[in-house]
């Protein structure tokens, strides 16, 4: 329980109808979960609008009622309290209300469009490994320790968020690692977390079907930086074109990371193969088990965080010389006889050339590079020509799929795939709308030493399709292919 009262520290108040010396024993933002007690605050969604369920809220037993428009009639005995935004209400009250504790933790959040995940994940392996009880929020799961959680979002919902910062800070967890999407630090979801550090990865095409505009992304990205406090740090990367907008107003010390700038994290790649990455780091050669450019990038950024929360910088890559990548980034298993399967998340046109650069300097010159790659529905359609393009022209084959397509036709999103393919991309390939049966279609085409990359969706253990997520794990697929002796 706490009183109404002391967890408005920060709202900005409108209007105030009724007590906030009153006991709340739980912040809701949905109307079907309130109980006893609780305060619900209707949030305008993109779907629905909780402004529409207050009478509800009311019956289940809330006492209190946060909202930007005030209802024509007011219940006796119930608190209702008018906001000018929602979402940053509930942030700042969900904080309060579990008893701040980012305050208590050395939270450092990664932001980007590429890479976020990874960079989160073995930061929270590094530093578990260095002896720390940590946290981790991420796209794959949240993890307490060694207990796993399965994720829903790349970062919950502001109430969710601090409920779980607070049972990891319960857990005795000290430091957390989070990933911290466009969409979660648009919708206030972050707001009022006090971070100890802050990382950028990247900026590329990505959520346009969200922000409507590149400008619009970008200055969601940049609020994350731009509410530093002056005892954080910043980390940007400097070989990103738009590394430096990132940091431009933040209060935070900041430092940059790079492998073609000076930098106070500057690498140096010596050896890229399958065998990992052999490069210097601050003038140290190590080797490291992540493979590619891009996770060059992206280990620069980890020692960046680890070095300014106070680690030793040579005790830092001897440990992460050992680590692996999160489940789903650049995960490679080879078959029998010897074809290499790569699933990856890549879902933007950037990413995916990422992933097919990398592949490309790892190939030795007469193997084919198949990959197998399609493009969510009710997300971002500007991208879907692109990522076909892209896909074909650095790889001999590929074969067009499924993807997630949500509430619309895969037809129709493979089509608007296909416009980006010219005359002689479209000679080299195929479109197979059922996934499994496209990944089979790549295993049969692969010779020994071909090079499968299956895209999209990593991780990911379902398809989702109209509304119903059903089973599907894009490596286990692979791997009973590649075991088959009919294939």
């Amino acid at each position: 329980m706490a009183k109404l009262q002391d967890i408005l520290y920060k709202v900005h108040l409108k209007e105030v109808h009724g007590s906030t010396g009153l006991d709340v024993s739980g912040i809701q933002i949905d109307s079907r979960k309130v109980t006893t007690d609780n305060v619900f605050v209707a949030i305008k969604g993109e779907l629905s609008d909780g402004h529409n369920y207050i009478g509800k809220a009311i019956e289940l037993g809330a006492v209190a009622i946060v909202c930007e428009d005030l209802p024509a009639l007011f219940h006796d005995g119930i608190t209702y309290l008018q906001v000018a935004n929602s979402h940053e209400a509930v942030a700042y009250m969900a904080h309060e209300f579990y008893g701040a504790p980012s305050k208590q933790l050395k939270l450092v959040g990664v932001t980007g469009t590429n890479g976020k995940t990874t960079i989160a994940t073995v930061l929270f392996k590094l530093f578990t490994q260095l002896g720390y009880t940590c946290g981790l929020v991420s796209t794959v799961q949240n993890q307490i320790a060694d207990q796993i959680i399965p994720s829903t979002h790349t970062t919950p919902d502001a109430v969710s968020l601090n409920a779980l910062l607070r049972q990891m800070l319960d857990a005795g967890c000290t430091h957390v690692f989070m990933e911290c999407s466009s969409h979660a630090i648009h919708q206030h979801r972050i707001t009022g977390l006090e971070f100890t550090g802050a990382l950028f990865s990247n900026i590329t095409h990505d959520h346009l079907d969200y922000h409507k505009t590149f400008e619009a992304y970008i200055k969601a990205k940049k609020t994350f930086f731009d509410n530093l406090s002056a005892s954080a740090f910043a980390i940007s990367n400097a070989d990103d074109k738009r590394g430096a907008v990132m940091l431009q107003n933040t209060a935070a010390k900041q430092y940059y990371y790079g492998l073609k700038t000076m930098s106070a994290f500057k690498g140096k790649i010596l050896e890229n193969g399958l065998q990992g990455l052999v490069m210097t780091v601050n003038e140290k050669e190590v080797h490291f088990m992540l493979i590619g450019e891009f996770n060059a990038y992206n280990i620069l950024a980890i020692y960046g965080a680890a070095v300014c929360l106070g680690e030793n910088p040579e005790q830092v890559l001897t440990v992460l010389s050992s680590l692996s990548s999160a489940e789903g980034r650049f995960d490679y298993i080879i078959s029998a006889n010897k074809v290499i399967g790569i699933v990856d998340y890549a879902h933007t046109p950037d990413a995916l050339e990422n992933v097919l650069g990398t592949i490309k300097k790892l190939r030795k010159g007469y193997e084919q590079v198949i990959t197998v790659v399609g493009c969510g529905g009710d997300r971002d359609k500007t991208k879907r020509p692109i990522m076909a393009e892209v896909a074909a022209s650095l790889s001999d084959k590929l074969i067009l799929t499924s993807d997630n397509p949500r509430t619309e036709d895969p037809e129709q999103i493979l089509r608007d795939m296909e416009a980006g393919l010219n005359s002689s991309a479209k000679r080299k390939t195929v479109t197979i709308a059922d996934r499994r049966e496209a990944i089979s279609q790549a295993v049969k085409l692969a010779k020994p030493e071909d090079i499968i990359l299956i895209a999209g969706k990593g991780h990911e253990k379902y398809q989702d399709i109209q509304g119903v997520k059903h089973a599907f794990d894009d490596k286990a697929i692979l791997k009973e292919l590649f075991q088959s002796p009919t294939r």
